[in-house]
């Protein structure tokens, strides 16, 4: 067998996997935003926006800050 024909299937499939895990990353991100009560409902729509607009790296993003205001978190004194 060709060297190159093996290296190539193994860089399709760990392409195929990031893809997906890129998917449900953007899907979890995007459910979360619109069912997150911590959001008014003008956050709502901007996070909404940003995660539809910028694919994963908006989803990263809502992820990293703009789920951090989740209520019942409260901080010690």
């Amino acid at each position: 067998m060709d060297d190159t024909v093996v290296l190539g299937g193994g860089m399709m499939l760990v392409m195929v996997v990031l893809g997906l895990a890129a998917l449900a990353l953007w899907i979890w991100a995007l459910i979360d935003a619109i069912r997150n009560p911590a959001l008014d409902p003008t956050m709502r729509i901007v996070w909404i926006l940003v995660i539809v607009l910028t694919s994963w790296i908006g989803a990263l993003m809502y992820l990293a800050i703009g789920r951090s205001a989740t209520p019942g978190v409260t901080k010690a004194p």
